[in-house]
């Protein structure tokens, strides 16, 4: 690879230096593949992200590849060769395979992806883009969305190829397109988005002509199909930075399009009505909730932070004391999360799980200031299920108050109901709440069959449990006998 002589020659030197290192970290895998299309008669040359990374020094084992041959023929040489081979993506031109391979002493395995030299486009009505195949590196390179995906290393030479100045955004941390970005997101409007993603996973700054430009095509975006938008949000929320790039998409007007509650938000405040930031108090939430993951990035309590209070702007009332209520927000805000992640067609679990969170991030609150009793204990656990680990990172990252008093008191007394939990959790299993006595055993000791009754029996048990704990088997029969009896 070539050296540096730009204007910042000791940061491009870096990290070429960091490439090499990288490319020859793979070169068992790549460099055999790249002999066997040599052989065919046909060019490879490693390309985008997997280049970037490569310079960024984070290359992983997911490698992607562009040539000049044809889907067909690439399946011709990749199958011989590869540990497993898949056509998901050949209408596209792209054909994935795995390789085993051994690195010095470790054998690991590799992901790649080979597409062919292609353009593509999306019509004024259509959510697909059209794939046309092309004949040049140069020509496919151009049509990429971000000049720092936009290189390639041809292979097995190892000549690098940046036709549009990429390695030198890359030094700067800047995201430019390598054509005008009009053309480029009009090629595809997902770029828009992409753009976002990028700066919050690599703390890139946008190009001014690339904001200006998703600004005015902002409406785009409702071309692209709801599953691509939410692939791309997640990547978003998931990175390391996501307040940049929500910030980006709230700023263009994308957000209006996609997440149009986000922007929502940004209630407007008067001299009389004084009141937090809503928007800004949900990103610092977000942040917050991130500092408190233990196993990596959690998307379901990353959305739950980021929609806890989009509620807010529905439930706004100015009260004749001065204040701002936002009554039953909660309640608003988990049907508009259930409303908004079921559009951009998130899993039935995960919309639950979250516009659950939603609901509950208030709840805490509401039992007051004073000892909790097991009673409430037990209701606050049962509430929270399977999800209580995630409700105590949300409800402890709600808390952006700057009055430090008041910030210790709140965090000291969820310290003492978490101090609660565990302590009777030692004695009662709280995970699993359930009624003393089973249906069966309800049906026998009323005489009675399957039938309304059974249920509504059930729920009396259950509140008799939540309220007082475990009973022993005559206590909660005694129970269940005066309640029928109370029944007529």
């Amino acid at each position: 690879m070539p050296n540096a002589n730009e204007d910042n020659p000791s940061a491009l030197s870096q990290v070429q230096h960091r490439a090499v290192s990288e490319l020859l970290r793979v070169s068992p895998v790549a460099d055999d593949l790249a002999l066997r299309f040599q052989e065919a008669g046909f060019s490879l040359a490693l390309v985008g992200g997997s280049v970037r990374d490569a310079l960024l020094g984070r290359l992983g084992n997911d490698l992607d590849f562009t040539t000049d041959a044809r889907p067909e023929d690439v399946l011709k040489i990749v199958r011989p060769w590869a540990d497993a081979v898949w056509e998901v993506g050949i209408a596209f031109g792209t054909v994935g395979a795995q390789k085993d391979a051994l690195v010095g002493e470790v054998r690991q395995s590799f992901q790649i992806e080979i597409t062919t030299y292609r353009s593509e486009a999306y019509d004024r009505t259509s959510r697909k883009p059209e794939v046309s195949y092309g004949d040049s590196i140069e020509e496919d390179l151009v049509r990429r969305d971000f000049t720092v995906n936009a290189m390639a290393v041809a292979l097995p030479e190892k000549k690098f190829i940046d036709p549009h100045g990429g390695r030198d955004d890359l030094a700067g941390k800047v995201l430019r397109t390598p054509g005008t970005p009009e053309q480029s997101f009009s090629d595809d409007p997902l770029r828009m988005m992409r753009a976002a993603r990028f700066a919050a996973q690599l703390d890139f700054e946008v190009a001014p002509d690339v904001v200006a430009a998703m600004t005015d095509m902002a409406g785009r975006i409702e071309i692209v199909s709801a599953e691509r938008v939410r692939d791309e949000l997640n990547k978003l929320v998931l990175s390391a930075h996501p307040r940049k790039g929500l910030t980006l998409l709230v700023d263009t007007g994308l957000s209006a399009h996609v997440l149009p509650e986000l922007p929502a938000l940004r209630l407007e405040s008067d001299e009389h009505h004084r009141h937090k930031d809503v928007y800004d108090h949900s990103l610092i939430v977000l942040e917050q909730a991130m500092a408190l993951e233990e196993n990596g990035p959690d998307l379901t309590l990353r959305l739950a932070a980021l929609l806890h209070d989009i509620g807010k702007p529905r439930t706004r009332r100015f009260e004749s004391d001065g204040r701002v209520s936002f009554h039953h927000h909660e309640m608003v805000g988990a049907k508009m999360t259930k409303k908004r992640m079921s559009e951009l067609k998130y899993s039935n679990e995960l919309v639950k799980d979250v516009s659950r969170l939603v609901e509950l991030h208030l709840r805490f609150h509401g039992y007051g200031t004073g000892e909790w009793t097991d009673s409430a204990v037990r209701r606050y656990v049962r509430d929270g299920g399977p999800l209580l680990d995630r409700l105590h990172k949300l409800t402890r990252s709600d808390c952006t108050t700057r009055n430090k008093r008041k910030a210790t008191a709140l965090s000291r007394a969820y310290d003492g109901l978490e101090e609660r939990i565990a302590q009777l959790q030692e004695q009662e299993e709280l995970d699993s709440i359930r009624p003393d006595l089973d249906g069966n055993q309800i049906m026998e000791i009323l005489g009675i069959g399957p039938g309304p009754a059974i249920g509504q029996a059930y729920k009396f048990l259950l509140e008799l449990r939540l309220e007082n704990g475990p009973m022993e088997h005559d206590a909660a029969m005694t129970a269940l006998k005066e309640w029928w009896a109370e029944q007529g």
